[in-house]
């Protein structure tokens, strides 16, 4: 093959890693465009079964996948003439999938991730890892927002953010995603966007905990509206800009995440209102619930930077010491009286 013909296939096609619900869905919509999508995961027998029936039928079932879209269960070659690659795996599963792939990216390859949470163990975002395992001449952009694989798998109409500090790159893979049904917009505040995705799911925990106890819709909306202001303190304080926290990424997802039992943190509040403990709920979901981790690490970045989240803590004391969540709400609501704006 040519260089010119070499150059067109590293433009055209583009890989997505992490072949569970997300990452389907993303590679679906991508591959609606026709453009040739390589979808990778770690669990062979997994890709295989995808292959086969060209659907995934343990967490997509109805959506049948384009004729662009092709399983690759081997790494190399899902990235070999994939400029373009996507991370859609959990938290915990990012960096080794980055130092996996990056002694095989193509030259310019770009890499972007619709992973949401902080680092467990060192408190660092998504694009702070990235950076520490691909270096700095990579350029890096999140993808996130309000949006169900599920829905997104369906073809159902959808917005979501792309963020980067590349703006070239940011506008260049919102185009590759939207099509018919599905917007992406950009944004150049990769940490506001960052920390919507890590802080949403702990507090769906909670909304999903108040429903679970039947405390209401008066409960649900003060629980989503005082979520939003931890959301955005954590945000400021780690540098990002308060603005941000009212789009997609972060106002939006979070009603998402809140209010819809797709959500599997929610269903995971839901589980322990209802008396189970966290193991138990957990194997009910039958999928990782980012929020459990996140709880811990999120707690863990507030406390260092002195941010103030009161729901968040609430949660957490819940799934890692045990408090009934009768009293973590009778907790919160027996705090000392402020100011809104506080």
């Amino acid at each position: 093959m040519g260089e010119a013909s070499e150059e067109k296939g590293t433009a055209s096609q583009i890989a997505v890693l992490g072949a569970g619900s997300w990452g389907t869905a993303l590679a679906i919509q991508l591959a609606r465009t026709s453009r040739r999508t390589v979808l990778w995961g770690r669990n062979r027998d997994h890709l295989a079964a995808l292959a086969a029936q060209r659907r995934n039928t343990r967490y997509l079932p109805e959506a049948a996948f384009p004729d662009a879209l092709v399983v690759e269960p081997d790494l190399a070659r899902a990235l070999r003439g994939s400029r373009d690659v996507i991370v859609a795996v959990p938290s915990h599963a990012l960096r080794a999938t980055l130092q996996a792939a990056a002694p095989l990216l193509p030259d310019r390859a770009r890499i972007a991730w619709a992973t949401k949470g902080f680092e467990l163990d060192t408190g660092l975002l998504p694009h702070q890892v990235a950076r520490e395992v691909l270096g700095e001449r990579i350029p890096l952009a999140v993808i996130s927002g309000p949006t169900f694989a599920r829905e997104v798998g369906a073809g159902l109409p959808t917005a979501m953010t792309v963020a980067s500090s590349d703006s070239q790159f940011a506008a260049e893979l919102a185009f590759s995603l939207s099509g018919l049904n599905f917007r992406a917009y950009t944004s150049d505040d990769v940490i506001g966007v960052e920390v919507g995705g890590a802080t949403k799911n702990v507090l769906a925990i909670g909304a999903g905990i108040s429903d679970g106890l039947g405390y209401g819709a008066n409960t649900r909306v003060a629980l989503i509206t005082r979520g939003l202001v931890e959301m955005t303190r954590l945000g400021v304080a780690l540098g990002a800009r308060k603005e941000t926290f009212m789009g997609l990424a972060g106002l939006g997802d979070l009603v998402l995440t809140c209010t819809d039992d797709q959500s599997r943190n929610r269903r995971f509040g839901l589980e322990l209102a209802a008396g189970r403990d966290v193991e138990a709920a957990q194997r009910s979901i039958g999928q990782v619930v980012e929020g459990v981790m996140a709880a811990r690490s999120v707690r863990e970045v507030a406390r260092r930077l002195n941010v103030e989240m009161p729901i968040s803590e609430q949660v957490y004391r819940v799934i890692y010491e045990g408090v009934a969540p009768q009293d973590a709400v009778k907790e919160l609501m027996s705090r000392t009286l402020k100011p809104e704006s506080i």
